[in-house]
């Protein structure tokens, strides 16, 4: 899986953004409109910000399931999956604020057997209900000793679109990056029961560099 964002310090989603609100400050400041300027400059900052693209270092080790995105963990808990694995796992849902890197990463090494989008709502992303009605993108992933890894990317009440840039038989090279949401959102991972889980709810965590657990 070749990682398209690297080495761009923003996200190529947040470009005409950016720019949106850069040409009018440049346009503002050329008629002499200093405030109106400085107001459109003030916003095409905080928009790089948000779609701001971030090095990380990746840890190492064969059997890690590391954090898919910046933010706060606001659940560690057993459940039966039943769209995809199918099976009893651990989920970890981390949460993104407004504030948070909105760029998401792989979470093993594998390779990616299924990615599967679903429409849905935009209620808040930390609700529970979002897990399963929300607007999502599921990445399956196969690990190496044949372990099943589901990350999900799911909209929030601001976010309206996610971006995916991995499909079915992409190589899974964890800490790479592999999509993107929009304004709000969540990840949830889910990884088999007999992991080792390192992380607990209420803990902050760095997509790609953040080990949210060790599987068996």
């Amino acid at each position: 899986m070749a990682d398209r964002a690297k080495g761009i310090p923003i996200a190529r989603e947040g470009v005409p953004f950016v720019m949106g609100a850069l040409a009018p400050a440049v346009l503002a400041w050329l008629w002499g409109c200093r405030k109106t300027s400085m107001a459109f400059g003030v916003l095409a900052c905080g928009t790089g910000w948000f779609f701001r693209n971030p090095a990380r270092t990746i840890p190492r080790g064969d059997n890690l399931v590391l954090a898919s995105g910046d933010g706060k963990v606001i659940a560690v808990q057993e459940e039966f999956e039943p769209r995809y694995l199918k099976d009893q796992s651990i989920r970890i849902s981390i949460f993104l604020n407004l504030f948070d890197v909105h760029i998401n990463r792989m979470p093993c090494a594998g390779s990616v057997v299924d990615v599967a989008y679903q429409p849905g709502r935009f209620t808040n992303a930390d609700d529970p209900e979002a897990t399963v009605h929300n607007e999502q993108n599921a990445v399956m992933i196969e690990t190496p000793s044949k372990k099943k890894v589901l990350c999900v990317q799911i909209a929030g009440l601001l976010a309206r679109r996610i971006a995916c840039w991995v499909g079915p038989g992409d190589v899974a090279v964890p800490g790479e990056r592999f999509g993107l949401i929009r304004f709000g959102s969540r990840m949830d991972t889910f990884f088999p029961v007999d992991s080792r889980v390192r992380v607990r709810v209420g803990d902050r965590v760095r997509g790609g560099e953040s080990i949210l657990a060790e599987v068996a």
